[in-house]
């Protein structure tokens, strides 16, 4: 098949949203011709020696960005959700005039993963997959109690743009034309469906390399005396790290210590928390890390807590799963999705007491049965090879293209 994609964020050996771009572009050549829509600002230079490195023959980039002030994107959190949008409306037009050399079978928009967000691919006369997507998840409105006036306008600013967003005519038109509309959590599930996305489908984006997983494979399943919980991430208020570190106070574990990875402007008021609780001397906060270091840090730890109250993704819960260690989060975006029983303890948050005590209690459970742990760990390993590796994506996005355009064949005869 000839597929399009636009993936505006693509980079190889990167996470989050470049690394989406890339692994769902690498993946899918492996079955497909594929030709990625992207920018050459941040990835170029690393996509062109990595295909330097590894040639993939049905893997093509088509590289453009604005004409005029291209690189105004830099300017602020305003300028590049401006930049972004306008990159989009150019994708349509380079997008038309590649259709018409090209002949695609479907169009797929990757990157960003930001659903209130239009897609102007939608209006080529292809079938068109959108997402997956996310953004919809929102903080609870009890948890706001604990927010910094400053993080308090992020969260209606945040909440102000999607509603706007959720509004727009080619939003809401990218929602109607798309085949199917594959959405990170519930939440935007239910916000897509308002647009106007007729199939809607729950799918984490995230995933992991077949390299990446058996690196973590290898890590043994501790059972110490000593207990290390670990959170990895950056340090913001909706991270939910402050009730992480309430919760290992309220746990009160003398043989247990709490690892926090990463930097981040709540920083300095964590570690204030830790010293109000009593607990500075057992929760170590070690600052942003390379990634070797980091996930040396995870091998050393036995239980990854993510107590975040609106991640679309959770990428590090996969990564705590491949590595064996049991998933403790609240029962909220993305985490929610990854997490079962059989993997971990996802707590439920209707308000923050209410969620530090529950975490309190699973963090006790956790550091006394270390039979649980294994159990949990082992069974987050074989989960996240079975469904959460790129190559997986790869074969299931290959066979949605295929019944999709097989149904718009039969649809379109008709």
């Amino acid at each position: 098949m000839k597929i399009l994609i636009s993936a505006y964020a693509c980079e190889p050996n990167r996470g989050s949203e470049p690394g989406v771009g890339w692994n769902i572009a690498w993946e899918l050549a492996k079955y497909n011709e594929v030709w990625v829509l992207t920018r050459p600002d941040d990835g170029r230079e690393a996509i062109e020696a990595e295909l330097a490195r590894n040639p993939q023959p049905n893997l093509h980039f088509v590289y453009f960005t604005l004409p005029i002030l291209g690189g105004f994107w830099q300017w602020g959190s305003v300028a590049f959700v401006l930049h972004y949008y306008l990159w989009q409306v150019q994708a349509y037009f380079v997008a038309q005039k590649l259709h018409r050399q090209v002949n695609f079978d479907l169009a797929h928009h990757v990157t960003f993963v930001r659903y209130s967000s239009p897609s102007f691919i939608s209006l080529l006369p292809i079938p068109f997959v959108w997402g997956t997507v996310g953004g919809a998840e929102a903080a609870p409105k009890p948890f706001w109690q604990d927010f910094s006036p400053r993080a308090k306008v992020y969260e209606i600013l945040r909440a102000f743009a999607h509603k706007v967003g959720e509004r727009d005519p080619f939003a809401r038109l990218t929602a109607r034309k798309s085949a199917i509309a594959r959405v990170t959590t519930k939440d935007t599930a239910k916000q897509v469906r308002k647009m106007g996305a007729s199939q809607v489908a729950v799918v984490p984006e995230a995933a992991l390399s077949q390299v990446d997983i058996a690196k973590m494979s290898q890590f043994p399943i501790l059972d110490t005396s000593l207990v290390r919980f670990i959170s990895m991430g950056r340090l913001l208020h909706w991270k939910g790290f402050h009730l992480g570190i309430r919760a290992f106070a309220e746990a009160n574990l003398p043989h247990a210590e709490y690892w926090i990875l990463g930097d981040g402007v709540e920083a300095a008021k964590l570690r204030l928390l830790a010293m109000e609780l009593g607990v500075a001397d057992r929760v170590k906060f070690w600052g942003r890390l390379a990634r070797e270091q980091t996930l040396s840090k995870l091998s050393q730890s036995h239980v990854l807590v993510h107590p975040s109250l609106h991640d679309s993704g959770g990428w590090v819960c996969l990564e705590g799963m491949a590595a064996g260690r049991p998933i403790l989060c609240l029962d909220l975006g993305g985490p929610g999705v990854q997490v079962t029983s059989q993997t971990g303890i996802k707590v439920p948050a209707h308000n923050p007491e209410q969620a530090v005590r529950d975490l309190a209690k699973a963090m006790v459970c956790l550091a006394q049965d270390g039979k649980l742990r294994s159990c949990l760990g082992q069974a987050g390993r074989e989960m996240v090879q079975k469904l959460y590796n790129w190559e997986a994506k790869g074969q299931e996005l290959t066979k949605i293209y295929q019944e999709l355009i097989v149904k718009d064949k039969v649809t379109t005869d008709i």
